[in-house]
């Protein structure tokens, strides 16, 4: 009884006792709910807002049928780190596998058109274009990949020129490997995007 008295008084008379103890009453709240339903659906709440997640909480593709459709272009970015003497190799087309930048943008274009079958909620895309294209920096080490994918169609094509960029810099790895096995692929990341609701976007240098 005089613990019961004296949380209720702390509780009128100080602000911060009553903060902490509505905090502590909500964390309660969210365990007996976890102890309830399980960890996905007392997630429910936080997905609100991610459109790939139901109001449960599950995973879904998203439903375009309603957007229109628009020209949509992304451009995304890989950076391989290497010693010069392995960039050169790459430059003079003497690979022990043969052509490392011709069989990369190759695999570049693939895999931006096989997206959806590799990431689960990606919708199937008419992608009108994809361009890979390679630049170097020998004294600093640096191969980059670079990937710009066009489509006219509901949605995006982020994760394809993602994918692209990916693919293309894994297989440039697996070109020159017997060459040097420490290549570091490195900054996968969107440039810049357009189309769509959300309009332009371009990262800051």
């Amino acid at each position: 009884m005089e613990q019961e008295t004296l949380i209720e008084r702390l509780t009128a008379e100080n602000e911060e006792f009553r903060r902490l103890r509505s905090e502590h009453q909500a964390h309660d709240q969210e365990l007996e709910a976890l102890k309830r339903t399980g960890p996905t659906k007392s997630r429910a709440g936080a997905s609100r807002g991610l459109s790939h997640l139901s109001p449960e909480g599950a995973a879904r593709m998203v439903d375009v049928s309603d957007k229109r459709e628009t020209v949509r272009e992304a451009v995304a970015r890989a950076v391989l780190k290497m010693a010069p003497a392995t960039l050169r190799v790459i430059r003079r087309g003497n690979a022990p596998k043969g052509d490392v930048l011709g069989v990369a943008r190759t695999a570049g274009i693939l895999a931006a058109k096989r997206t959806p079958q590799l990431i689960p909620l990606c919708h199937p895309l008419r992608i009108t274009g994809v361009d890979v294209t390679f630049s170097d920096d020998l004294r600093r080490g640096e191969l980059a990949v670079e990937a710009r994918v066009r489509t006219v169609d509901k949605t995006g094509v982020e994760m394809e020129a993602l994918t692209a960029v990916s693919v293309a810099a894994l297989t440039v790895y697996d070109m020159i490997k017997a060459v040097e096995r420490g290549v570091t692929i490195a900054k996968v990341q969107l440039v810049e995007k357009s189309g769509g609701k959300s309009g332009p976007w371009r990262r800051r240098a």
